[in-house]
């Protein structure tokens, strides 16, 4: 686990030189087709060094929940353990992780015709409207969503107009394990140094831009023109911000400032919540790839014995 542009690739494929590994991405990016800059997906030559999992599995106008990802990865966990593989599960996206390591709550499938109504009352008349709403029936779910994260309140409203009951209550109320007989090495890399990590997200979201985001973002919307700008792919770090810019809502240099400014943000809540969790830590504070990897080989070596 860690934040964005820690390394975690090149030190996931750097490990396929010492074990028989099968990487299972945890990255709510790199499950779509065609976006392959702006999400840092490892390209054709890295994918073919170790067998990699969740990736590529989803057109952008799809949608993939937390729970899908549990029970695939709990499926390919143990697929790859009977084949005499250590399966190592490499990815940022925190609530994946989560759900994985401590469950989630079993909630109603989504409604397509109470999301449509909802987020066509969010436009008209704003989504803090929507979230002074679900302050009245949910002062709990509220709380813990800003007002202007539309996915979250529509998901929690939805939950409330399916069922009669607060989403808060839920998730306490029905709890599901899929992955608790499995036991995990929560290793991570949590930078000390954010002058390192905020130099190399600044470098490289600058190297996506030059090999050619904005043009996978046209791309995508003439591959796929149903694809809108509040389609769960595009609201992806960075492909969001060039939609912007395409659209014509944003400078050039304001695509650069916003794009780097949300990915440190990411960067942040990626490490909040490493912070609450239950893991270890492998960074000494410089992110030094070869550090890192001799750490992970002891601890890989110390729990497999």
């Amino acid at each position: 686990m860690g934040p964005t542009a820690t390394g975690k690739t090149d030190l996931a494929l750097k490990l396929a030189s010492v074990y028989s590994i099968e990487i299972i991405s945890v990255d709510s990016a790199l499950i779509y087709q065609d976006m392959d800059i702006g999400s840092a997906k490892p390209s054709l030559s890295e994918l073919s060094l170790v067998p990699h999992h969740l990736i590529n599995i989803m057109t952008p106008l799809q949608t993939y929940s937390v729970a899908n990802f549990i029970k695939d990865s709990v499926t390919l966990i143990d697929e790859i353990i009977s084949r005499g593989a250590i399966p190592i599960l490499v990815g940022g996206t925190m609530m994946y992780y989560n759900g994985l390591l401590n469950g989630i709550s079993s909630l109603p499938e989504a409604s397509a015709a109470i999301r449509d109504e909802l987020l066509i009352k969010g436009e008209a008349e704003g989504f803090d409207k929507l979230h002074q709403e679900l302050m009245s029936i949910d002062k709990i779910a509220a709380s813990k969503i800003m007002p202007n994260d539309r996915q979250r309140i529509i998901r929690a409203l939805e939950v409330f107009y399916l069922t009669g009951v607060p989403i808060s209550r839920l998730q306490i109320e029905n709890k599901v394990h899929l992955a608790s007989g499995i036991e995990f090495l929560p290793l991570a890399i949590v930078p000390e140094n954010r002058e390192i990590l905020h130099s190399r997200i600044n470098s490289r979201f600058d190297k996506m831009l030059t090999n050619g985001f904005i043009s996978e973002v046209k791309n995508l919307q003439i591959k796929y023109p149903e694809l809108t700008i509040n389609h769960t792919s595009m609201r992806s770090v960075g492909y969001h911000q060039v939609w912007q810019y395409l659209s014509g809502e944003i400078s050039y240099d304001e695509l650069v400032d916003k794009g780097m400014a949300a990915t440190r943000q990411l960067a942040k809540r990626q490490i909040t919540w490493l912070r609450s969790m239950n893991t270890i830590n492998l960074d000494n504070g410089e992110l030094s790839l070869e550090y890192l990897f001799k750490e992970l080989c002891q601890r890989v070596t110390g729990f497999l014995c």
